[in-house]
């Protein structure tokens, strides 16, 4: 079953690779949305795909690159949109 959720990432998550590492980690668990900086210096996250996925993927965020610094991931369902592919916006 496609689910999706937008994350809220903060903490140290720009300027570190943190949305390069986002996109690898959605592509490898085969989800489908996109990752962007927001003007407050955290990073949002939408990402479809079964729940399984969405669940190891959002562990991955939580250990972020090795330059990052991850305080916090809020996390919120949403109803899918139909994404295809991965993209840093």
């Amino acid at each position: 079953m496609l689910r999706a959720t937008n994350y809220t990432v903060s903490g140290r998550v720009q300027g570190v690779g943190f949305r390069a590492f986002v996109a690898d980690a959605a592509r490898a668990e085969g989800l489908a949305g996109w990752v962007r900086n927001l003007p407050d210096g955290s990073v949002a996250v939408h990402a479809e795909g079964d729940a399984e996925a969405l669940a190891r993927f959002e562990w991955r965020l939580w250990q972020g690159p090795a330059m990052a610094r991850v305080d916090d991931v809020a996390g919120e369902e949403v109803v899918p949109g139909g994404a295809t592919g991965f993209r840093i916006a």
